[in-house]
């Protein structure tokens, strides 16, 4: 009699391609692939119950109400089925061995792999880099990460409850101008002078700030967060060295680690992110890895760097699939953000630089200007604050060499520049 085999049951034949992540990148790098006329199987698994989705109207347009989930899907789920991708959600890959080509899921099955590409994505950070912020896991304290998330969140979203966000990026204050449209109390707390300050400096963090208090949003600026507590009516009470600070919600924004660890147990290079070379291929060869944990070798920029943005994501997915069937392309476009916040609305290209200096074209407090970064004399990065069709021209001007009184003056036509 034969022994009983102990390895886990494979769940296809035909070696192709294994995507680990089901987010935008996901999405993009599959129908790349069908698109470019790629015939083998094709795997997307998913920790997610959701077929894959886009994550920036989580912040705005699904917690105001104006964008239900089943519109933030790139792609319907008859999508992947009428183009044979399959998709293995509310499935965790839980290892790869490399050697052989393989990856066990947490079904208890594997699956074979010709090409692996991982994108894991990012979780919320819940603390500092080595410890959990104390009082993380009470009840009512809630990060935004996912649609789960975001379904937890908006159902907190009530009129006259006191939410306070520890944190002043991107995801802390797009919730905090959504949550203050729903009727909320809102205070953000965060440890810098002006919020985004690491993202964008101050000058436009100050812009920012200004907007939000107009609007009602309590900002604590220079507030360390020691950790939060429940006082005896049941609220909680976010800890600060100034005194405790109730709420009903608090919403941890403190930034995000991406999800590194199967990279680093199938023995790739990994130092903030997946390592991989302009074509996203990580040190080994039939692996690649795109969107927020790709620390990607950008060929324009000359330099690895990590980008969490939506445009990168898409991007990416496209430039994995390309490099799966064989096309020489490869990470050249500059980085690209979006934001809305009351009547803000931004975009942003470039490579900003901490001691890069910010150029302002028109007057901030009219609420419609362009600034441009200017690194050695030359354009570094540049963003359009409600002046809208002109993104495309700024990231034209990215490397020029322009003078900052022409840029500052608007007797110039900025089309001309």
């Amino acid at each position: 009699m034969e022994a009983a085999s102990s390895a886990r049951p494979t769940t296809q034949q035909e070696l192709g391609t294994v995507v680990v992540g089901g987010g935008l990148a996901a999405a993009h790098c599959v129908r790349a692939l069908r698109d470019g006329g790629y015939t083998k199987a094709v795997t997307i698994i998913a920790t997610e119950d959701e077929v894959p989705y886009e994550r920036p109207p989580l912040s705005k347009e699904f917690l105001q109400g104006s964008k239900p989930a089943q519109e933030l899907a790139p792609f319907p789920a008859d999508w992947y089925a009428e183009n044979k991708v399959v998709l293995r959600l509310g499935i965790t890959a839980e290892s790869v061995d490399a050697s052989a080509k393989r990856v066990e899921l947490s079904d208890s099955s594997s699956i074979d792999y010709e090409h692996l590409v991982l994108a894991t994505g990012c979780r919320s950070r819940l603390g500092g880099r080595d410890a959990n912020m104390p009082g993380w896991d009470l009840p009512g304290v809630l990060t935004l990460r996912s649609l789960e998330d975001a379904r937890g969140l908006k159902d907190h979203l009530v009129s006259d409850k006191a939410l306070v966000i520890i944190g002043a990026g991107w995801i802390g204050m797009e919730v905090g101008a959504s949550a203050r449209a729903a009727g909320l109390e809102v205070t953000v707390l965060t440890p810098d002078e002006v919020p985004l300050s690491t993202a964008m400096g101050a000058d436009f963090g100050s812009h920012v700030a200004q907007l939000h208090i107009a609007n009602g949003v309590q900002c604590r600026f220079g507030t360390k967060v020691s950790g939060i507590g429940q006082g005896i009516d049941g609220k909680l009470l976010v800890q600060t060295g100034t005194g405790d600070i109730p709420a009903d919600l608090v919403l941890l924004a403190i930034g995000a680690v991406p999800n590194n660890e199967l990279a680093v147990a199938a023995g790739l290079e990994v130092v903030t992110g997946v390592v991989v070379d302009a074509h996203l291929r990580s040190s080994d060869p039939s692996i690649l890895a795109m969107g927020d944990i790709a620390e990607a070798y950008n060929t324009t920029l000359g330099r690895t760097m990590r980008v969490e943005h939506w445009d990168n994501a898409i991007r990416q997915g496209k430039l994995a699939a390309a490099t799966i069937l064989g096309r020489d392309e490869s990470y050249d476009w500059l980085p690209y953000f979006f934001t809305d916040q009351f009547d803000l609305g931004m975009e942003y290209v470039g490579d900003r630089q901490t001691d890069d200096v910010a150029v302002v074209r028109g007057k901030m407090a009219s609420g419609e200007f362009i600034i441009f970064w200017v690194r050695e004399g030359t354009i570094s990065a540049a963003m359009n604050v409600n002046i809208w069709d002109v993104n495309d021209h700024l990231r034209s001007m990215i490397g020029k060499a322009i003078p900052v009184a022409t840029l500052q003056d608007m007797g110039n036509d900025l089309l001309s520049l």
